[in-house]
Protein backbone atom coordinates (compact mmCIF):
# COMPACT_ATOMS: atom_id res chain seq x y z
CA UNK A 1 0.00 0.00 0.00
CA UNK A 2 1.07 3.60 -0.58
CA UNK A 3 0.77 5.53 2.70
CA UNK A 4 0.86 9.32 2.62
CA UNK A 5 1.97 11.63 5.42
CA UNK A 6 1.14 15.29 4.71
CA UNK A 7 2.39 18.21 6.78
CA UNK A 8 -0.20 19.37 9.32
CA UNK A 9 -1.64 22.81 8.55
CA UNK A 10 -3.76 23.56 11.62
CA UNK A 11 -2.62 26.65 13.53
CA UNK A 12 0.66 25.90 15.34
CA UNK A 13 0.28 22.17 14.79
CA UNK A 14 3.75 20.64 14.76
CA UNK A 15 2.95 16.94 15.19
CA UNK A 16 3.25 14.51 12.29
CA UNK A 17 1.36 11.32 11.49
CA UNK A 18 4.28 8.87 11.30
CA UNK A 19 7.75 8.78 12.84
CA UNK A 20 10.77 7.15 11.14
CA UNK A 21 10.58 3.98 13.25
CA UNK A 22 7.00 3.41 12.08
CA UNK A 23 8.04 4.15 8.51
CA UNK A 24 10.78 1.53 8.80
CA UNK A 25 8.23 -1.05 9.99
CA UNK A 26 6.06 -0.29 6.96
CA UNK A 27 8.82 -0.27 4.37
CA UNK A 28 10.22 -3.53 5.76
CA UNK A 29 6.89 -5.07 4.76
CA UNK A 30 7.24 -3.55 1.25
CA UNK A 31 4.73 -0.77 1.75
CA UNK A 32 5.58 2.60 0.19
CA UNK A 33 5.57 5.67 2.47
CA UNK A 34 5.27 9.13 0.91
CA UNK A 35 6.10 12.04 3.21
CA UNK A 36 5.56 15.70 2.39
CA UNK A 37 8.78 17.72 2.54
CA UNK A 38 9.44 19.14 6.03
CA UNK A 39 6.36 17.40 7.47
CA UNK A 40 8.25 16.32 10.59
CA UNK A 41 10.46 19.34 11.22
CA UNK A 42 8.22 20.69 13.97
CA UNK A 43 8.64 17.43 15.87
CA UNK A 44 12.41 17.40 15.37
CA UNK A 45 12.32 14.89 12.49
CA UNK A 46 14.20 15.77 9.29
CA UNK A 47 13.50 14.66 5.75
CA UNK A 48 16.81 12.79 5.90
CA UNK A 49 15.51 10.82 8.90
CA UNK A 50 12.52 9.68 6.84
CA UNK A 51 14.65 8.82 3.81
CA UNK A 52 16.94 6.72 6.03
CA UNK A 53 13.84 4.79 7.17
CA UNK A 54 12.84 4.10 3.57
CA UNK A 55 10.34 6.88 2.84
CA UNK A 56 10.07 8.93 -0.32
CA UNK A 57 9.89 12.72 0.13
CA UNK A 58 7.36 14.53 -2.06
CA UNK A 59 7.41 18.30 -2.58
CA UNK A 60 3.90 19.25 -1.49
CA UNK A 61 0.60 18.09 -0.02
CA UNK A 62 -1.07 17.72 -3.41
CA UNK A 63 1.53 15.16 -4.46
CA UNK A 64 0.99 13.16 -1.26
CA UNK A 65 -2.82 13.18 -1.42
CA UNK A 66 -2.87 12.33 -5.12
CA UNK A 67 -0.53 9.33 -4.82
CA UNK A 68 -1.52 7.80 -1.48
CA UNK A 69 -4.06 5.06 -0.90
CA UNK A 70 -4.10 5.81 2.83
CA UNK A 71 -3.49 9.17 4.49
CA UNK A 72 -2.17 9.14 8.07
CA UNK A 73 -2.49 12.45 9.89
CA UNK A 74 -2.80 13.77 13.42
CA UNK A 75 -5.50 16.44 13.37
CA UNK A 76 -8.79 16.58 11.52
CA UNK A 77 -8.42 17.61 7.86
CA UNK A 78 -9.15 21.28 7.24
CA UNK A 79 -11.32 22.44 4.35
CA UNK A 80 -8.40 22.73 1.91
CA UNK A 81 -7.34 19.16 2.69
CA UNK A 82 -10.84 17.71 2.53
CA UNK A 83 -11.12 18.73 -1.12
CA UNK A 84 -8.29 16.31 -1.93
CA UNK A 85 -9.93 13.08 -0.71
CA UNK A 86 -11.41 10.59 -3.13
CA UNK A 87 -13.58 7.48 -3.00
CA UNK A 88 -11.61 4.38 -2.07
CA UNK A 89 -9.01 6.29 -0.08
CA UNK A 90 -8.51 5.65 3.66
CA UNK A 91 -8.04 8.45 6.17
CA UNK A 92 -6.64 7.59 9.61
CA UNK A 93 -6.47 10.50 12.07
CA UNK A 94 -8.28 12.30 14.88
CA UNK A 95 -11.62 13.55 13.50
CA UNK A 96 -13.89 14.77 16.36
CA UNK A 97 -16.89 14.95 14.02
CA UNK A 98 -19.72 15.35 16.52
CA UNK A 99 -19.41 19.14 16.84
CA UNK A 100 -18.21 19.65 13.24
CA UNK A 101 -20.97 19.43 10.65
CA UNK A 102 -18.91 20.99 7.86
CA UNK A 103 -16.13 18.43 8.17
CA UNK A 104 -18.61 15.56 8.38
CA UNK A 105 -20.47 16.70 5.27
CA UNK A 106 -17.23 17.12 3.31
CA UNK A 107 -16.00 13.65 4.27
CA UNK A 108 -19.36 12.15 3.36
CA UNK A 109 -19.27 13.89 -0.03
CA UNK A 110 -15.73 12.71 -0.74
CA UNK A 111 -16.50 9.00 -0.40
CA UNK A 112 -13.39 8.46 1.76
CA UNK A 113 -13.24 5.81 4.49
CA UNK A 114 -12.52 7.97 7.55
CA UNK A 115 -11.25 6.16 10.64
CA UNK A 116 -11.03 8.24 13.82
CA UNK A 117 -8.33 7.59 16.37
CA UNK A 118 -10.63 8.73 19.14
CA UNK A 119 -13.27 6.02 18.65
CA UNK A 120 -11.00 2.99 18.15
CA UNK A 121 -11.50 0.76 21.18
CA UNK A 122 -9.55 -1.88 23.09
CA UNK A 123 -10.85 -5.26 24.26
CA UNK A 124 -11.14 -3.69 27.72
CA UNK A 125 -13.39 -0.91 26.39
CA UNK A 126 -10.73 1.81 26.61
CA UNK A 127 -9.79 4.29 23.88
CA UNK A 128 -6.13 3.41 23.23
CA UNK A 129 -5.44 6.00 20.54
CA UNK A 130 -7.04 8.82 22.52
CA UNK A 131 -5.20 7.94 25.73
CA UNK A 132 -1.72 9.32 24.90
CA UNK A 133 -3.04 12.72 23.82
CA UNK A 134 -5.42 12.80 26.80
CA UNK A 135 -2.38 12.22 29.00
CA UNK A 136 -0.52 15.08 27.31
CA UNK A 137 -3.46 17.51 27.31
CA UNK A 138 -4.30 16.64 30.91
CA UNK A 139 -0.74 17.33 32.01
CA UNK A 140 -0.62 20.57 30.02
CA UNK A 141 -3.92 21.90 31.39
CA UNK A 142 -2.67 22.99 34.83
CA UNK A 143 0.35 24.65 33.17
CA UNK A 144 -1.94 26.57 30.81
CA UNK A 145 -4.28 27.43 33.66
CA UNK A 146 -1.44 28.64 35.86
CA UNK A 147 -0.32 30.99 33.09
CA UNK A 148 -3.87 32.24 32.48
CA UNK A 149 -4.23 33.10 36.17
CA UNK A 150 -1.51 35.72 35.73
CA UNK A 151 -2.74 39.32 35.60
CA UNK A 152 -1.31 40.08 32.17
CA UNK A 153 -3.59 37.42 30.68
CA UNK A 154 -6.61 38.73 32.60
CA UNK A 155 -6.43 36.26 35.47
CA UNK A 156 -6.83 36.82 39.21
CA UNK A 157 -3.12 37.11 39.82
CA UNK A 158 -3.04 33.87 41.81
CA UNK A 159 -0.03 31.54 42.01
CA UNK A 160 -1.23 27.98 41.59
CA UNK A 161 0.81 26.60 44.48
CA UNK A 162 0.57 29.64 46.72
CA UNK A 163 3.42 30.48 49.10
CA UNK A 164 3.85 30.05 52.87
CA UNK A 165 1.17 32.13 54.52
CA UNK A 166 -0.92 32.53 51.34
CA UNK A 167 -3.37 29.81 50.19
CA UNK A 168 -2.81 27.77 47.04
CA UNK A 169 -5.22 28.10 44.13
CA UNK A 170 -8.47 26.11 44.21
CA UNK A 171 -8.45 23.81 41.15
CA UNK A 172 -11.56 21.92 40.04
CA UNK A 173 -11.18 19.05 37.56
CA UNK A 174 -14.36 17.96 35.78
CA UNK A 175 -13.99 14.31 34.82
CA UNK A 176 -11.91 11.56 36.36
CA UNK A 177 -10.78 9.81 33.19
CA UNK A 178 -7.32 9.80 31.64
CA UNK A 179 -7.11 13.56 31.03
CA UNK A 180 -8.66 14.43 34.38
CA UNK A 181 -6.39 12.11 36.33
CA UNK A 182 -3.32 13.55 34.62
CA UNK A 183 -4.54 17.09 35.22
CA UNK A 184 -4.96 16.28 38.91
CA UNK A 185 -1.49 14.74 39.02
CA UNK A 186 0.21 17.89 37.72
CA UNK A 187 -2.00 20.30 39.70
CA UNK A 188 -1.18 18.43 42.91
CA UNK A 189 2.51 18.48 42.00
CA UNK A 190 2.31 22.26 41.52
CA UNK A 191 0.90 22.58 45.03
CA UNK A 192 -2.72 23.41 44.17
CA UNK A 193 -5.78 22.53 46.25
CA UNK A 194 -7.47 19.99 43.94
CA UNK A 195 -11.01 18.62 43.65
CA UNK A 196 -12.09 16.04 41.05
CA UNK A 197 -15.75 15.39 40.19
CA UNK A 198 -17.14 12.49 38.19
CA UNK A 199 -20.35 10.47 37.92
CA UNK A 200 -18.52 7.16 37.88
CA UNK A 201 -18.01 5.91 41.45
CA UNK A 202 -15.23 3.59 40.28
CA UNK A 203 -13.33 6.54 38.81
CA UNK A 204 -13.67 8.40 42.09
CA UNK A 205 -12.45 5.37 44.03
CA UNK A 206 -9.47 4.98 41.71
CA UNK A 207 -8.50 8.63 42.17
CA UNK A 208 -8.95 8.40 45.94
CA UNK A 209 -6.62 5.40 46.05
CA UNK A 210 -4.06 7.07 43.77
CA UNK A 211 -3.95 10.46 45.50
CA UNK A 212 -5.20 9.81 49.02
CA UNK A 213 -6.08 12.99 50.88
CA UNK A 214 -4.19 15.20 48.42
CA UNK A 215 -7.30 15.31 46.20
CA UNK A 216 -10.97 15.65 47.15
CA UNK A 217 -13.40 13.52 45.15
CA UNK A 218 -17.04 14.56 44.76
CA UNK A 219 -19.87 12.89 42.87
CA UNK A 220 -20.94 15.10 39.97
CA UNK A 221 -24.37 16.73 40.13
CA UNK A 222 -25.57 20.00 38.67
CA UNK A 223 -25.62 21.67 42.07
CA UNK A 224 -22.18 20.32 43.02
CA UNK A 225 -20.60 21.53 39.77
CA UNK A 226 -22.18 24.97 40.14
CA UNK A 227 -21.05 25.33 43.76
CA UNK A 228 -17.52 24.14 43.05
CA UNK A 229 -17.12 26.37 39.97
CA UNK A 230 -18.16 29.41 41.99
CA UNK A 231 -15.32 28.90 44.47
CA UNK A 232 -12.64 27.69 42.00
CA UNK A 233 -9.74 29.73 40.72
CA UNK A 234 -9.16 27.26 37.87
CA UNK A 235 -11.65 24.84 36.31
CA UNK A 236 -10.26 22.13 34.01
CA UNK A 237 -12.94 20.43 31.89
CA UNK A 238 -12.06 16.94 30.67
CA UNK A 239 -15.43 15.20 30.33
CA UNK A 240 -15.83 12.80 27.40
CA UNK A 241 -18.54 10.69 25.80
CA UNK A 242 -16.75 8.64 23.10
CA UNK A 243 -17.53 10.01 19.65
CA UNK A 244 -20.30 12.29 20.92
CA UNK A 245 -20.50 15.97 21.74
CA UNK A 246 -19.22 16.77 25.22
CA UNK A 247 -21.96 17.35 27.81
CA UNK A 248 -22.42 20.97 28.85
CA UNK A 249 -21.68 20.93 32.57
CA UNK A 250 -20.92 24.64 33.05
CA UNK A 251 -23.87 26.91 32.29
CA UNK A 252 -23.62 30.55 31.31
CA UNK A 253 -25.18 31.46 34.67
CA UNK A 254 -22.44 29.50 36.45
CA UNK A 255 -19.75 31.34 34.49
CA UNK A 256 -21.39 34.64 35.43
CA UNK A 257 -21.20 33.64 39.10
CA UNK A 258 -17.53 32.63 39.03
CA UNK A 259 -14.80 34.79 40.52
CA UNK A 260 -13.58 37.62 38.27
CA UNK A 261 -10.27 36.55 36.78
CA UNK A 262 -10.86 32.84 37.34
CA UNK A 263 -9.97 30.49 34.47
CA UNK A 264 -11.63 27.69 32.50
CA UNK A 265 -9.30 25.38 30.57
CA UNK A 266 -11.64 23.31 28.41
CA UNK A 267 -9.78 20.18 27.32
CA UNK A 268 -13.12 18.86 26.00
CA UNK A 269 -13.23 21.53 23.30
CA UNK A 270 -12.34 19.04 20.52
CA UNK A 271 -15.78 17.53 21.14
CA UNK A 272 -17.53 20.89 21.50
CA UNK A 273 -16.50 21.83 25.03
CA UNK A 274 -18.14 21.32 28.42
CA UNK A 275 -19.05 24.97 29.08
CA UNK A 276 -21.86 26.89 27.39
CA UNK A 277 -19.38 29.73 26.91
CA UNK A 278 -16.61 27.63 25.33
CA UNK A 279 -15.62 28.11 21.70
CA UNK A 280 -12.54 26.80 19.89
CA UNK A 281 -9.35 28.86 20.04
CA UNK A 282 -5.85 28.46 18.61
CA UNK A 283 -2.32 28.59 19.93
CA UNK A 284 -2.00 31.97 18.19
CA UNK A 285 -5.00 33.38 20.07
CA UNK A 286 -5.60 30.95 22.94
CA UNK A 287 -7.81 32.90 25.32
CA UNK A 288 -10.84 35.14 25.54
CA UNK A 289 -12.99 36.39 28.42
CA UNK A 290 -16.68 35.99 29.17
CA UNK A 291 -18.07 37.75 32.26
CA UNK A 292 -14.47 38.36 33.38
CA UNK A 293 -13.68 34.62 33.30
CA UNK A 294 -10.66 33.68 31.16
CA UNK A 295 -11.36 30.81 28.75
CA UNK A 296 -8.54 28.71 27.28
CA UNK A 297 -10.04 26.45 24.61
CA UNK A 298 -7.21 25.46 22.26
CA UNK A 299 -8.31 22.50 20.16
CA UNK A 300 -4.82 21.04 19.64
CA UNK A 301 -3.09 21.54 22.97
CA UNK A 302 -0.62 18.63 22.49
CA UNK A 303 0.62 20.23 19.27
CA UNK A 304 2.64 22.63 21.42
CA UNK A 305 4.77 19.72 22.70
CA UNK A 306 5.00 18.12 19.30
CA UNK A 307 7.91 15.78 19.79
CA UNK A 308 6.58 14.17 22.95
CA UNK A 309 3.08 13.97 21.48
CA UNK A 310 4.13 12.56 18.10
CA UNK A 311 6.18 9.72 19.53
CA UNK A 312 3.57 8.94 22.22
CA UNK A 313 0.86 8.75 19.56
CA UNK A 314 2.91 6.57 17.20
CA UNK A 315 3.59 4.10 19.99
CA UNK A 316 -0.14 3.41 20.02
CA UNK A 317 -1.08 3.79 16.33
CA UNK A 318 1.67 1.52 14.97
CA UNK A 319 -0.21 -1.84 15.10
CA UNK A 320 -3.34 -0.28 13.57
CA UNK A 321 -1.40 1.43 10.78
CA UNK A 322 0.33 -1.86 9.98
CA UNK A 323 -2.99 -3.74 9.95
CA UNK A 324 -4.58 -1.22 7.58
CA UNK A 325 -1.51 -1.22 5.33
CA UNK A 326 -1.42 -5.01 5.20
CA UNK A 327 -5.14 -5.68 4.75
CA UNK A 328 -6.83 -2.42 3.73
CA UNK A 329 -10.42 -2.17 4.93
CA UNK A 330 -10.47 -5.91 5.60
CA UNK A 331 -8.53 -4.96 8.74
CA UNK A 332 -11.86 -3.61 10.00
CA UNK A 333 -12.99 -7.17 10.60
CA UNK A 334 -11.36 -6.45 13.95
CA UNK A 335 -14.37 -5.02 15.84
CA UNK A 336 -12.22 -2.65 17.87
CA UNK A 337 -10.64 -1.04 14.82
CA UNK A 338 -14.06 -1.07 13.13
CA UNK A 339 -15.37 1.11 15.98
CA UNK A 340 -13.07 3.79 14.62
CA UNK A 341 -14.89 3.97 11.28
CA UNK A 342 -16.90 7.20 11.30
CA UNK A 343 -17.59 7.74 7.59
CA UNK A 344 -17.51 5.31 4.66
CA UNK A 345 -18.51 5.82 1.02
CA UNK A 346 -20.89 8.66 1.74
CA UNK A 347 -22.44 7.31 4.95
CA UNK A 348 -21.94 8.12 8.62
CA UNK A 349 -21.07 4.89 10.41
CA UNK A 350 -20.68 6.03 14.02
CA UNK A 351 -23.96 6.38 15.87
CA UNK A 352 -22.82 9.05 18.33
CA UNK A 353 -21.76 11.28 15.44
CA UNK A 354 -25.01 10.72 13.55
CA UNK A 355 -27.05 11.41 16.68
CA UNK A 356 -25.11 14.58 17.52
CA UNK A 357 -25.61 15.99 14.02
CA UNK A 358 -29.12 14.56 13.49
CA UNK A 359 -28.15 12.84 10.25
CA UNK A 360 -28.81 9.26 9.03
CA UNK A 361 -26.75 6.46 10.54
CA UNK A 362 -25.53 3.32 8.78
CA UNK A 363 -23.94 0.58 10.92
CA UNK A 364 -20.31 -0.04 9.97
CA UNK A 365 -21.00 -3.73 9.33
CA UNK A 366 -23.63 -2.81 6.77
CA UNK A 367 -21.55 -0.09 5.12
CA UNK A 368 -18.45 -2.25 4.78
CA UNK A 369 -20.09 -5.45 3.56
CA UNK A 370 -17.02 -7.43 4.66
Amino acid sequence: MRIGVPKEIKDHEYRVGLVPSTVAELTAKRHEVLVEARAGVGAGISDADYVAAGATILPDAASVFDAAEMIVKVKEPLAAERKRFRRGQILFTYLHLAPDRAQTEDLVASGVAAIAYETVTSPQGALPLLTPMSEVAGRMAPQAGAHCLEKEIGGRGVLLGGVPGVPAADVLVLGGGVAGTNAALIAVGMGADVTVVDRNPEALRRIAVQFGNRVRTIFSTRSAVEMLCRRADLVIGTVLIPGAAAPKLITQDTVRAMKPGSVIVDVSIDQGGCADTSRPTTHSNPTYRVDEVVHYCVTNMPGAVARTSTFALNNMTLPFVLALADHGLKALRDPHLRNGLNVHEGRVTHKAVADALAIPFTPADEALRL
